[in-house]
């Protein structure tokens, strides 16, 4: 509808963990599993080989970056090839959060990050880590904040 190519980072690195033989599949489950990040190297050489065999120009980078080093590791590397617009931050709680989750989780989603241990650590790398990156983009006017308590057909 905007233009935009949709990548979820995390669905590019589960995508590699479930790929026969990759070299990062093992790396990559255990850091999802134990709710924690995946080195920035391997999250941006995903990113970026998706941009490019994508035909699209614009794209919409879904969880990521999520912490200071993600955020030096894709500046490092795709600064000069990428112009960012905006940060498109859902605002939620971590009842809310957690809750579709794990119902996501009980209707088979498959991810084995959707459990509450997990959901507890992620929650904790969030508040640790990507809530200073959401602080760093606001004050460059960069965030856009959309209210994504409301039920789901109704964010906007």
């Amino acid at each position: 509808e905007y233009g935009f190519v949709h990548l979820s980072a995390g669905d590019l690195l589960r995508a590699e963990r479930n790929k026969p033989g990759s070299r990062y599949g093992e790396m990559i489950e255990e850091h999802i599993r134990n709710g924690g990040i995946v080195p920035v190297e391997v999250t941006c050489s995903l990113i970026e080989k998706a941009m490019k065999e994508s035909s699209c120009e614009k794209f919409l980078i879904d969880g990521f970056p999520r912490n200071q080093n993600n955020m030096e590791g894709w500046n490092r590397q795709m600064a000069d090839n990428v112009n960012l617009l905006f940060v498109l931050f859902f605002d939620c709680s971590q009842e809310v959060c957690a809750q579709r989750c794990l119902e996501r989780g009980a209707a088979g989603s498959g991810r084995s990050d959707d459990n509450p241990e997990s959901l507890k650590k992620r929650f904790q790398t969030y508040m640790n880590d990507t809530m200073h990156i959401i602080k760093f983009y606001e004050k460059q006017n960069l965030v856009c904040r959309v209210d994504a308590s409301k039920p789901p057909d109704e964010v906007k």
